[in-house]
């Protein structure tokens, strides 16, 4: 290979290319979970081989394997400190990776071949067993590199045919024999190994390809998500500004501060006044979506007081309310019960929970919010007696940009956020929003949170003032 400008780059570059890196990573990792099974197939071996061959020869070999296992192992702190893209330590390991396969292999093969150096003519049936378990446990758990995988099999290989040729040599016997016979068997076993191990690497090579296709594709997905995050953010904050003047500019004509409206223009004005009013509440879920996804949105808990809190929300939808001709009615506990919470956020939470439920109830309806003890924890129910939904409908009513009845003829608008943003309020406080209804018979959305303890209730009122003090 001729190398053009920085033989390093030209290397480091090659490095990155193949993959090698993530190969060498995944080959020490799975070297290192397999050390307790190889020892224990290690340990089966010399125990039989010492009992029925010489026990001071298969311990001598035995404590060969061992130091090439730990070998294996010193690898592992080297590959954990190994920087990404860093290739003159890649090059580093990758050579210590082949050291200690050829003395692993080395071994393992002179192990055998010493079992098979002690039996009588033919029947090696025990050693080549011992040499075709290790060659298959290499074919499977050593795919990450191909070239490792063939130079430890090419180290078996030779201590296979060297037991094969060994009788053949040594006897001489005719090509009827036995021996001949377990020359041949040898041949076929070695082809099935070969096949196997290639099997297994293109099984690894197709996995290492899908990872990083989906990795690639996760970062285009990232990329993707920022840009529209951005988006959203950018087109929502400039939106605010002009939509604001256009809205204040409505509010003024409407009310008649600038003087008396024509009857004729009236109709159009309240349109234009109530879709402004949509575009803004549409824009602050954008930004509220988009603080929340980005984790910016910021949280300030406080002890509160359930009941101040669901009066001050049904308080902030009254209007709201009575321009519907639908009643809200409050049930509360006689004890107060407290949570510590974001009071802001928890009140967007109510109003997003009774605006819904003022939107779906029928005109002259009842809306009930009820403040519910359950053990340890506080249920706020907000009960109407509106459509309800139907089965199935979770995903919509929790999700972005969706809702239950998504058709051109709905009956009332809205962003689709409010109740994705209302969830995702709920969860940083630890608590659980859920719904039940029944189709026709209206619907009760609730939210729990848990309770504060009369005890720490106390000391949560008392803290304040000591700081204040």
């Amino acid at each position: 290979m001729i190398f053009q400008g920085d033989p390093r780059a030209e290397w480091s570059n090659w490095f990155d290319s193949t993959g090698r890196e993530q190969r060498i990573k995944d080959y020490v990792h799975l070297t290192s979970k397999l050390i307790w099974q190889r020892q224990a197939i290690f340990l089966a071996a010399t125990l039989l081989a010492a009992f029925y061959f010489d026990p001071v020869r298969t311990l001598a070999c035995y404590s060969g394997v061992l130091f090439s296992e730990v070998l294996d192992m010193l690898l592992i702190p080297a590959v954990q400190k190994w920087k990404k893209g860093d290739a003159r330590t890649g090059r580093r390991i990758l050579m210590k990776i082949t050291i200690n396969t050829v003395i692993s292999a080395g071994t393992i093969s002179f192990f055998v071949i010493n079992v098979a150096q002690q039996q009588a003519i033919g029947g090696h049936f025990t050693p080549l067993f011992f040499l075709f378990a290790a060659s298959l446990f290499a074919a499977m758990n050593n795919n990450q590199m191909i070239g490792i995988l063939l130079l430890r099999l090419t180290i078996y290989g030779g201590a296979f045919v060297y037991i094969a040729f060994y009788d053949i040599l040594k006897y001489r016997p005719p090509l009827a024999s036995n021996v001949w016979l377990e020359f041949f068997t040898i041949a076929f076993v070695l082809y099935f190994i070969i096949d196997i191990s290639l099997v297994f690497y293109r099984s690894y090579q197709e996995r290492l390809e899908q990872m990083q296709l989906i990795r690639e594709e996760n970062e285009r997905t990232k990329a993707a998500y920022e840009i529209k995050t951005q988006f959203l953010s950018t087109v929502s904050h400039e939106l605010r500004t002009p939509l604001t003047s256009i809205k204040a500019s409505l509010d003024l004509l409407n009310t008649g501060v600038l003087g008396d409206v024509p009857d004729y223009l009236t109709p159009a004005l309240t349109i234009a006044a109530k879709n402004s009013q949509r575009l803004a509440n549409l824009i602050d879920d954008l930004l509220d979506l988009q603080k929340i996804e980005a984790g910016e949105m910021v949280f300030h808990f406080e002890a509160l007081n359930v009941g101040d809190l669901v009066k001050e929300a049904i308080e902030s939808t009254k209007s709201y309310g009575e321009r519907l001709g639908i009643h809200v009615t409050m049930v509360v506990p006689t004890e107060d019960v407290q949570i510590q919470g974001d009071q802001s956020r928890l009140i967007q939470v109510m109003n997003n929970l009774l605006s819904n439920a003022l939107k779906f109830s029928h005109e002259g309806g009842t809306v009930q919010v009820r403040i519910e003890r359950r053990g340890e924890r506080v249920r706020i129910c907000v009960q109407d007696d509106g459509v309800g939904i139907p089965e199935n409908s979770h995903d919509k009513v929790f999700g972005k940009f969706s809702q239950v009845d998504s058709s051109d003829i709905r009956r009332v608008g809205g962003t689709g956020l409010g109740m994705n943003i209302t969830r995702q309020i709920v969860e940083r406080h630890d608590g659980r929003v859920d719904y039940e209804s029944e189709l026709g018979r209206g619907s009760t959305f609730y939210v729990e949170f848990d309770r504060i303890p009369a005890a720490a209730k106390v000391e949560a009122e008392a803290q304040p003032l000591a700081v204040s003090a």
